[in-house]
């Protein structure tokens, strides 16, 4: 994919739209409504993802009805108090909400949820950054997400906020989580699949708390684990099966165009057709909805991050690929109810 190549480890890359333009497809099932749950708004560099690119993707044909925005560090305050800072995203995803929701962009409902972020080391003054984050998301905040993707491999990048081992079981960031629950807000949990027996842990804790898990819950498969694909898949499933005991839990199913190490399609010389994606991820989601139900899990873009692979029109087909045999109430549930019901969003 030349100059647009990622490194390993969830590293970030822009798209390469003239790569991305060598396959095009129409919809499938066109009516078929979707809330695509799990999409970034961001300016870094030379990767810059805005509404006009999220407009442009939502008219790829499908029946994208409204979308949730997961933080991403994106447009923090430059000024006030550090914890509060994280304020600014709300307040400016808040923005394109409400230009979505006049209508002058078509009938898709962008960024009806919001999910951002607050320091949940602060312990329990999190909940005045929790109140704050409210009151800035005029109706539409729903909860954060914390990253605390950590692995004991040097060669494994950490997730963003640079976390340290076992930080779901800090007794102080415990005392910030269970802020959400008071305040019935939702944890958004990316992590490696090495730690999921944290999350699950953390799940029967705080069992009144909706726990969301992303991206299939980070499956690594680079470095150290590149060799032992098998073993891996293995480990990854065990860990779900023990994780879906948790009845708060459900499951982004997406994100494995991220370049962890199991798929390399974005540095082929074409990007992949929709039923390539969907037999290469066939395992992964079907491994999910077996032990999680359709109702516990929810598709997702994970754009721009999954743009390296393929494009939007693309990826929401595989899914409908996938999602081929479900009854009519699983297909709703996958593209659909689950988001929507977790995320309390209202379908029209």
């Amino acid at each position: 994919m030349s100059d647009a190549q990622p490194r390993l480890g969830n590293s970030l890359a822009p798209p390469n739209p003239a790569w991305l333009a060598k396959v095009s497809e129409p919809a499938l099932e066109p009516e078929l409504p979707i809330v695509d749950p799990h999409h970034h708004l961001w300016e870094r560099g030379d990767m810059i993802y805005m509404y006009r690119d999220l407009l442009e993707d939502l008219q790829a044909g499908h029946n994208v009805v409204s979308t949730v925005f997961i933080d991403c560090r994106s447009m923090y305050r430059k000024e006030g108090p550090t914890e509060m800072r994280p304020v600014g995203e709300t307040e400016f995803v808040n923005g394109v909400a409400a230009m979505f929701a006049s209508g002058s962009y078509g009938a898709s409902r962008a960024c009806a949820g919001i999910v951002s972020y607050a320091d949940l080391r602060l312990g329990v003054k999190a909940r005045e950054v929790l109140e704050a984050q409210i009151a800035a998301g005029n109706g539409r905040f729903r909860g954060i997400r914390y990253a605390t993707g950590w692995d004991k491999h040097e060669e494994i990048r950490r997730t963003h906020t640079n976390p340290p081992q076992a930080l779901m079981a800090d007794k102080t960031w415990r005392e910030g989580f269970a802020q959400l629950g008071k305040l019935g807000l939702t944890f958004d949990a990316w992590l490696y699949h090495p730690q999921l027996g944290e999350l699950a842990d953390l799940a029967g804790a705080f069992p009144d708390t909706a726990i969301i898990l992303d991206h299939v819950g980070g499956p690594l498969g680079y470095g150290p684990y590149g060799p032992r694909h098998k073993e891996e898949f293995a480990a990854w499933k065990a860990s779900m099966a023990g994780l879906s005991r948790h009845a708060n839990v459900t499951v982004k199913v997406g994100g494995l165009g991220m370049p962890m190490g199991w798929f390399d399609f974005y540095d082929r010389p074409a990007p992949p057709t929709s039923q390539m994606l969907a037999d290469a991820f066939k395992p992964w989601v079907e491994t999910c909805i077996e032990l999680f139900g359709a109702e516990r899990c929810m598709f997702e873009s994970n754009f721009p991050v999954d743009k390296i692979t393929s494009s939007y029109g693309v990826l929401w087909n595989a899914f409908k690929r996938l999602a081929a045999k479900a009854s009519a109430a699983e297909k709703k549930a996958l593209f659909s109810g689950t988001a929507a019901r977790v995320y309390k969003l209202a379908l029209t």
